[in-house]
């Protein structure tokens, strides 16, 4: 996959050598030498997976273009390229929402370096976001295998969790009990049978109703199966 990179800079001998260098580096590189140019793609600023802003720009700088870009909740990855090394600039590049500072003159590699890192850590925090399921009063740490209700730690059992990641991944929506079966039979090959599957709907009513007999979230659904309802706080 190839990663698509905005630069911002307004020096056209960088420009050229930067784009052909990150080209070369499996890089897809669209050019912006103003800060309107910028505010007219920020519509679609999604579809950049990285941006490198020059600080010193003729119509403003790159310190207050990312903060605009962050006051419009984006959180790509920014890299700012200056000329200055002070750290009153550093600091107020950082302070502004940007990610990496890189000091002309730099080596291609080092600015390479910079950016496969970043696009690693926003990888790594996107997977960490999708991997929370969460509706209503209830979060689901699919990597913790952990289910949280009103922020408190249930203390449920495999075949328990995983019939709650079921029910909630599909929630609002009817399950049938036989579908439910043939999810719960896992990869070792424990078997649920239909008794079983009313004992673990009963205990897991238990620990998440506050009137078990009286379900607001795992709602029997009769002659069909089971229906999670979301349920906020």
């Amino acid at each position: 996959m190839q990663h698509k990179l905005l630069l911002l800079e307004d020096d056209i001998s960088l420009v050229d050598g930067l784009k052909y260098s990150l080209t070369r580096n499996g890089f897809t590189i669209e050019i912006a030498r103003t800060v309107e140019e910028v505010m007219i793609l920020l519509p679609k600023i999604d579809t950049f997976d990285l941006l490198i802003f020059d600080v010193t720009l003729p119509d403003g700088n790159g310190f207050d273009l990312c903060q605009k870009i962050r006051k419009a909740g984006k959180q790509i990855p920014i890299i700012f390229l200056t000329a200055s090394d002070e750290e009153v600039n550093i600091i107020r590049g950082l302070d502004s929402g940007g990610d990496d500072y890189i000091t002309k003159p730099f080596r291609l590699g080092e600015l390479c370096s910079r950016i496969h890192a970043l696009l690693r850590r926003a990888n790594t925090l996107s997977q960490r976001k999708n991997s929370v399921l969460e509706c209503g009063d209830i979060s689901i740490d699919l990597l913790g295998c952990r289910v949280l209700l009103h922020g408190i730690l249930l203390d449920l059992t495999s075949a328990e969790y995983r019939l709650v990641c079921l029910l909630v991944r599909n929630s609002n929506q009817v399950m049938t009990r036989n579908c439910i079966l043939n999810e719960l039979w896992d990869s070792t090959g424990d078997f649920v049978d239909d008794n079983t599957l009313s004992v673990y709907v009963r205990r897991l009513r238990e620990k998440i109703e506050d009137e078990p007999s009286n379900p607001k979230h795992l709602i029997t659904v009769r002659g069909f199966g089971y229906q999670w309802r979301e349920v906020s706080e």
